[in-house]
């Protein structure tokens, strides 16, 4: 059950509204980085969840999150198509030339109206709908919900990521306050989310986790395979594998190759040294052979001055 509050989560606001940013805004909303694959996917890993309530508590909680940042985000496209004048889609595409060429395959103003989403204008009444930035419906191909809860975790945590680097190419791709502070909100809760399904997986192990399932009998597996790194290299008729040690196994520091110059300083540096040892061991046996010839010296006047 639900209960709705007419009050947003965070507050939007447009200054200059821009229907260019407003096609862009829609790739949060139904593009594979958008709220609406992380809404269901929360959902559906949580209407499956087997394990602990509290995991699927947290996945609900955050679902329903998602819901209210849809609606924040339709209602900034609402606001940039909103009495958007001609004058002000003119200076918009005047004053970012890059998006203008890109968005509307040109720079002059009058083709602002091919860079906004047709549907915009035609199917929506200046509204947001379920769609990508070009324009193509969400069809919840990008839903992960295995059943098995540390890999849904690790696909919730890639989400937040791809997530947040659109909510930080949309804010630089701005200059309007209101929407800067209104993406500044998402970016800081993508942040918090990727951190909360980190702390999901630390709990349920974390790398000892690994690999997932971890309820597979590996003496059923073909282990000789499981830490092997296997390249391919047009000029070699056969391609060499390379084995690779698991984490929990010590590995023996790889050399790092030096520039020619410096590999032949260094074997100065080291012949320099050798040399300086075998003059100090010649100069200590040197002296040692002194000191025996001293102490026979004074044996024999000992010798001497007895028989006198």
């Amino acid at each position: 059950m639900y209960y709705f509050d007419k009050r947003l989560q965070y507050p939007v606001r447009v200054e200059k509204p821009d229907p260019i940013f407003a096609r862009q805004l829609q790739q949060a909303i139904g593009g594979v980085e958008g709220e609406i694959r992380v809404c269901l996917q929360y959902f559906f890993q949580a209407w499956g969840a087997r394990g602990p309530a509290k995991y699927r508590d947290v996945l609900l909680n955050t679902a329903t999150e998602e819901i209210s940042h849809i609606e924040m985000l339709s209602t900034a496209v609402a606001l940039n198509l909103e009495n958007a004048p001609a004058t002000m889609q003119e200076s918009s595409m005047q004053g970012n030339p890059i998006v203008g060429a890109v968005m509307s395959g040109g720079e002059r103003p009058r083709h602002v109206i091919e860079g906004m989403l047709h549907r915009h204008i035609l199917s929506t009444g200046m509204a947001a709908f379920p769609a990508n930035a070009d324009g193509v419906p969400f069809d919840c191909s990008h839903i992960y919900a295995s059943g098995n809860l540390a890999a849904d975790m690790y696909c919730n945590v890639a989400a937040e990521a791809t997530g947040r680097t659109l909510a930080v190419r949309l804010f630089n791709s701005t200059s309007d306050p209101g929407m800067q502070d209104m993406l500044s909100y998402l970016i800081a809760r993508d942040t918090m989310h990727q951190q909360q399904w980190l702390a999901v997986i630390e709990e349920l192990g974390g790398d000892a986790a690994l690999p997932i399932p971890n309820s597979f009998d590996r003496s059923k597996e073909a282990t000789e395979f499981s830490y092997m790194f296997m390249g391919y290299r047009a000029q070699r008729s056969a391609a060499r594998a390379r084995p690779l040690q698991p984490r929990s196994v010590a590995r023996r520091p790889r050399r790092i190759q030096l520039p020619p110059r410096l590999r032949a300083a260094r074997r100065r540096a080291r012949a320099w040294t050798r040399t300086s040892r075998q003059r100090r061991a010649s100069g200590a046996d040197a002296g040692a052979a002194g000191h025996q010839r001293a102490d026979l010296t004074c044996t024999r006047q000992a010798a001497i001055s007895t028989a006198a």
